[in-house]
């Protein structure tokens, strides 16, 4: 969320990312089978990653795909949402996808201690405003507890001069993270605007992106009608408009 102040296709290219026990027939298998459902030409990367089990890079001409090697025997079930999700990132893809890695993190491989805490990495608790109690109350209050996602303070910047735009916050669709700008956690932010960028960036796990003229549509008429749902919507707009300059400036 950024605020300014003014098929069938061809044969996939594979890079190979291998792990020790995996030819390159099988890496080049797990891009056959996901190729058929494509529109794009797919590259596919396969790895051992423990914390980004699949990372997407969506091109006008292709697709990238980097895929944890869990997927190369995985059922045509999941092959098929893991296509629609590197297509698409839709919704029902991703939970699809989620319930089988969670089933198979025993492929998840290395060792424990080079995983990194949740609670080193989730800053949820500001000098001003705490993030996760205003999302578990915003997650009951609209989304009936669905909403299956972290939230954090993102990392602080120095900007030098006087900033032109500020990304208020943001949705990791791979990760399932919230980040929100850090700059908003100031006295003179209200709780309710803080809470409807949070609302703004929980939406994105229930819409779909669609593809609309070659481009991806993250804010559909349907999106911004679930938008305008947020009690404060029309207060926070206000609230932004007269006090961008200040936030710019901090």
């Amino acid at each position: 969320m950024r605020r300014r102040l003014d098929g069938e296709g061809p044969a996939p290219r594979v890079k190979i990312g291998r792990p020790p026990d995996l030819g390159d027939a099988a890496s080049r298998r797990v891009g056959e089978r996901l190729q058929p459902y494509l529109e794009r030409p797919l590259e596919v990367t396969l790895t051992d990653n423990r914390s980004t089990i699949i990372y997407v890079r969506r091109w006008p001409e292709h697709l990238e795909a980097r895929v944890h090697h869990m997927f190369v025997h995985a059922p045509q079930t999941v092959i098929l949402a893991l296509a629609r999700y590197i297509e698409t990132a839709d919704r029902i893809s991703s939970q699809a996808l989620g319930y089988y890695i969670n089933g198979h993190q025993r492929l998840v491989r290395g060792p424990a201690r080079r995983r990194r805490p949740v609670s080193r990495t989730m800053r949820t608790r500001g000098k001003t405003h705490d993030l996760a109690e205003l999302f578990d109350r915003l997650n009951a209050d609209y989304f009936t507890g669905k909403i299956d996602a972290r939230i954090t303070w993102g990392p602080r910047r120095n900007h030098r001069g006087r900033r032109l735009s500020m990304k208020m916050g943001s949705y990791s669709v791979e990760d399932r993270i919230i980040r929100i700008n850090p700059s908003l956690d100031q006295p003179f932010v209200p709780r309710y605007f803080i809470g409807w960028i949070v609302y703004h960036e929980m939406l994105h796990q229930l819409h779909d992106i669609p593809r609309v003229n070659g481009r991806r549509q993250f804010h559909t008429p349907a999106f911004q009608l679930d938008e305008r749902r947020f009690i404060h919507h029309e207060r926070a707009r206000r609230w932004e408009r007269r006090n961008l300059d200040r936030l710019l400036a901090s």
